[in-house]
């Protein structure tokens, strides 16, 4: 019994498999690229907003604790 799927799907030359696997190489390649300089950013941009985040924590310490300051009051009258 002959393949019949065969009959269906005409039989591409050689040529043709060779440029659609060129295309699909260089298709890879540079979604690849483009993967990899979009996590680069992502990475820059996390990296400064922690620092910016580190600064803010910083000059928190550095502040008044006024919560902690009710809360002495509070048990004071308790």
């Amino acid at each position: 019994m002959p393949d019949q799927h065969s009959l269906l799907i005409p039989q591409a030359a050689q040529p043709e498999i060779e440029i659609f696997a060129s295309y699909r190489i260089t298709y890879t390649f540079y979604e690849e690229v483009r993967l990899r300089q979009a996590f680069e950013e992502y990475c820059e941009e996390y990296q400064q907003l922690a620092n910016q985040h580190r600064q803010e924590l910083i000059k928190m310490q550095g502040d008044f604790n006024l919560l902690g300051w009710f809360y002495r009051a509070w048990n004071r009258r308790s």
